[in-house]
């Protein structure tokens, strides 16, 4: 309990107790294909190879069953940011670019780099499926045989616009 006093009229002083509640934000509801009501979510004929949320982003890997093309879908919980673009698998990890800036996810970190340079680091708080590289999984991977890419397609954006924020990327409040 954490005691709050705040002084009335000088010589009174009233203490209010307020509870202090200190919880672990529950992991966005997912399945095997992303996170719900989210566009961290793979749509068929794309299956999930991986997806994971950080403290501030979530993002999914997909992979279409007809070309092997990956696609790496992402959002800033923040502000309901999204970006959709063609991934590849390397040795790091899921790998997608957009204008100069590299988005790598492993089954540890999302992270976010321009020129080679980090620009951020976001642990992973809930990880599902593996990555390349990794070496680790916290969930059985939905992906068969070989995960190389040989390169990311010129056409990495939708033409249309994106709709507004789904409800599961309505920011922290």
């Amino acid at each position: 309990m954490r005691r709050l006093s705040v002084a009335v009229l000088g010589a009174f002083a009233v203490t209010v107790v307020a509870p202090v509640v200190m919880s672990a934000a529950a992991p966005p509801v997912s399945d095997n294909r992303g996170y719900v009501d989210s566009t961290a979510r793979c749509a068929p004929p794309s299956k999930a190879v991986a997806f994971g949320s950080t403290s501030g982003s979530r993002v999914a890997i997909c992979k279409d069953d007809t070309s092997g093309q990956y696609q790496y879908r992402g959002v800033r919980v923040s502000d309901g940011a999204r970006l959709i673009l063609a991934a590849k698998s390397t040795d790091r990890g899921y790998v997608a670019e957009n204008d100069g800036i590299t988005y790598t996810v492993t089954s540890s970190a999302l992270v976010i780099s321009s020129g080679g340079e980090e620009i951020r680091s976001e642990s992973m708080v809930d990880f599902h499926g593996s990555a390349p590289g990794s070496g680790t999984s916290s969930a059985p991977s939905t992906s068969s045989g070989s995960t190389q890419s040989s390169a990311i397609p010129e056409t990495t954006t939708p033409s249309t616009p994106l709709p507004p924020p789904l409800p599961a990327e309505v920011g922290h409040g």
